[in-house]
Protein backbone atom coordinates (compact mmCIF):
# COMPACT_ATOMS: atom_id res chain seq x y z
CA UNK A 1 0.00 0.00 0.00
CA UNK A 2 2.71 2.29 0.48
CA UNK A 3 4.70 2.00 -2.38
CA UNK A 4 1.27 2.76 -4.48
CA UNK A 5 0.65 6.13 -2.38
CA UNK A 6 4.38 6.83 -2.81
CA UNK A 7 4.19 6.41 -6.79
CA UNK A 8 0.82 8.59 -7.29
CA UNK A 9 2.09 11.26 -4.44
CA UNK A 10 5.73 11.08 -7.20
CA UNK A 11 3.16 11.34 -10.22
CA UNK A 12 1.23 14.03 -8.95
CA UNK A 13 3.94 16.05 -8.19
CA UNK A 14 5.83 15.51 -11.23
CA UNK A 15 2.97 16.94 -13.10
CA UNK A 16 2.54 20.23 -10.89
CA UNK A 17 6.48 20.99 -10.59
CA UNK A 18 7.27 20.30 -6.98
CA UNK A 19 9.10 17.31 -5.65
CA UNK A 20 8.04 14.68 -3.12
CA UNK A 21 9.81 14.95 0.16
CA UNK A 22 8.82 12.67 2.59
CA UNK A 23 5.57 10.41 3.26
CA UNK A 24 4.56 9.78 6.72
CA UNK A 25 1.62 7.42 8.19
CA UNK A 26 0.76 7.67 11.74
CA UNK A 27 -2.47 5.71 13.29
CA UNK A 28 -4.79 7.62 15.16
CA UNK A 29 -7.93 7.05 16.81
CA UNK A 30 -10.04 8.10 13.68
CA UNK A 31 -7.88 6.52 11.18
CA UNK A 32 -4.98 6.21 9.33
CA UNK A 33 -3.55 9.97 8.67
CA UNK A 34 -1.22 9.87 5.29
CA UNK A 35 0.74 13.16 5.71
CA UNK A 36 2.77 14.01 2.04
CA UNK A 37 5.54 16.72 2.16
CA UNK A 38 6.05 18.59 -0.81
CA UNK A 39 9.46 20.68 -1.57
CA UNK A 40 10.63 23.32 -4.39
CA UNK A 41 13.81 25.57 -4.22
CA UNK A 42 11.39 28.89 -3.93
CA UNK A 43 9.56 27.23 -1.60
CA UNK A 44 5.98 25.69 -1.88
CA UNK A 45 2.44 27.99 -1.35
CA UNK A 46 -0.54 26.87 0.38
CA UNK A 47 -2.44 26.64 -2.95
CA UNK A 48 0.28 24.01 -4.65
CA UNK A 49 -0.51 22.06 -1.55
CA UNK A 50 -4.34 22.34 -1.82
CA UNK A 51 -3.94 21.35 -5.66
CA UNK A 52 -2.00 18.40 -4.61
CA UNK A 53 -3.96 17.21 -1.82
CA UNK A 54 -6.93 17.17 -4.29
CA UNK A 55 -5.54 15.69 -7.41
CA UNK A 56 -3.92 12.63 -4.62
CA UNK A 57 -7.80 12.62 -3.35
CA UNK A 58 -8.80 11.84 -6.44
CA UNK A 59 -6.63 8.92 -7.38
CA UNK A 60 -7.12 7.74 -3.99
CA UNK A 61 -10.86 7.70 -4.76
CA UNK A 62 -10.64 6.31 -8.10
CA UNK A 63 -8.75 3.49 -7.11
CA UNK A 64 -9.93 2.56 -3.79
CA UNK A 65 -7.46 0.46 -2.51
CA UNK A 66 -6.81 1.33 1.08
CA UNK A 67 -9.13 -0.60 3.50
CA UNK A 68 -9.49 1.80 6.33
CA UNK A 69 -10.68 4.95 7.24
CA UNK A 70 -7.85 7.50 6.52
CA UNK A 71 -6.92 11.13 6.48
CA UNK A 72 -4.90 12.97 3.66
CA UNK A 73 -2.80 15.47 4.11
CA UNK A 74 -0.46 17.67 2.05
CA UNK A 75 2.30 20.08 2.96
CA UNK A 76 5.99 21.35 3.54
CA UNK A 77 8.55 19.95 5.23
CA UNK A 78 8.46 23.29 6.80
CA UNK A 79 11.71 25.47 8.04
CA UNK A 80 13.31 23.06 10.45
CA UNK A 81 12.83 19.39 8.16
CA UNK A 82 13.78 15.92 9.09
CA UNK A 83 16.78 14.62 7.27
CA UNK A 84 16.10 10.91 7.12
CA UNK A 85 17.24 10.05 3.61
CA UNK A 86 20.67 10.71 1.65
CA UNK A 87 18.40 13.12 -1.09
CA UNK A 88 17.25 14.95 2.20
CA UNK A 89 20.92 15.59 3.48
CA UNK A 90 21.61 16.67 -0.61
CA UNK A 91 18.99 19.58 -0.60
CA UNK A 92 20.17 20.34 2.61
CA UNK A 93 24.09 20.89 1.89
CA UNK A 94 25.25 24.90 3.55
CA UNK A 95 22.38 25.03 5.87
CA UNK A 96 22.29 24.44 9.50
CA UNK A 97 21.53 21.11 10.63
CA UNK A 98 20.94 20.04 14.53
CA UNK A 99 22.40 16.58 14.44
CA UNK A 100 22.37 13.68 17.62
CA UNK A 101 24.48 11.26 16.64
CA UNK A 102 27.00 8.22 18.50
CA UNK A 103 30.48 8.18 17.45
CA UNK A 104 33.14 6.45 19.17
CA UNK A 105 31.23 5.20 22.36
CA UNK A 106 29.66 8.91 22.94
CA UNK A 107 26.32 10.26 22.34
CA UNK A 108 26.46 13.63 21.22
CA UNK A 109 24.29 16.66 20.30
CA UNK A 110 25.42 20.10 17.97
CA UNK A 111 24.84 22.57 15.53
CA UNK A 112 26.36 23.13 12.71
CA UNK A 113 26.94 23.57 8.43
CA UNK A 114 26.08 20.76 6.41
CA UNK A 115 29.21 20.81 4.53
CA UNK A 116 29.08 17.48 2.32
CA UNK A 117 27.48 14.26 1.55
CA UNK A 118 29.69 10.89 0.96
CA UNK A 119 28.30 7.62 -0.04
CA UNK A 120 28.28 6.48 3.93
CA UNK A 121 28.65 9.95 5.73
CA UNK A 122 28.32 13.45 6.09
CA UNK A 123 31.14 16.10 7.16
CA UNK A 124 29.74 18.63 8.83
CA UNK A 125 31.10 22.30 10.27
CA UNK A 126 30.86 22.84 13.48
CA UNK A 127 32.53 26.51 14.18
CA UNK A 128 35.29 25.86 11.78
CA UNK A 129 35.83 22.19 13.18
CA UNK A 130 35.37 19.88 10.36
CA UNK A 131 34.49 16.43 11.46
CA UNK A 132 32.50 13.16 9.47
CA UNK A 133 29.65 11.63 10.62
CA UNK A 134 28.81 7.78 9.72
CA UNK A 135 25.23 7.66 8.70
CA UNK A 136 24.99 4.82 10.49
CA UNK A 137 25.95 6.62 13.68
CA UNK A 138 22.90 9.27 13.07
CA UNK A 139 20.36 9.00 15.31
CA UNK A 140 18.43 12.12 14.42
CA UNK A 141 18.96 15.12 12.43
CA UNK A 142 17.18 18.18 11.37
CA UNK A 143 17.34 21.31 9.34
CA UNK A 144 18.05 24.26 11.82
CA UNK A 145 16.20 27.61 12.09
CA UNK A 146 18.16 30.18 14.53
CA UNK A 147 14.62 32.08 15.69
CA UNK A 148 16.14 34.74 17.60
CA UNK A 149 18.97 35.59 15.25
CA UNK A 150 16.52 36.39 12.80
CA UNK A 151 14.32 38.34 14.59
CA UNK A 152 17.14 40.09 15.48
CA UNK A 153 18.27 40.95 12.20
CA UNK A 154 14.43 42.12 11.11
CA UNK A 155 15.36 45.41 13.99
Amino acid sequence: MFERIEKIAKDTCAQHNVSLYDIEQKRAAKGLIIIIFITKISGVTIDECKKISKSIAEVLEEEDFINERYFLEVSSPGLERELKLKKHYLSAIGEKVKISYEKNGKNHSKIGILKEVLPDSITMDFNEETENISFSGIKRSKTYFDYKKSSKEKL
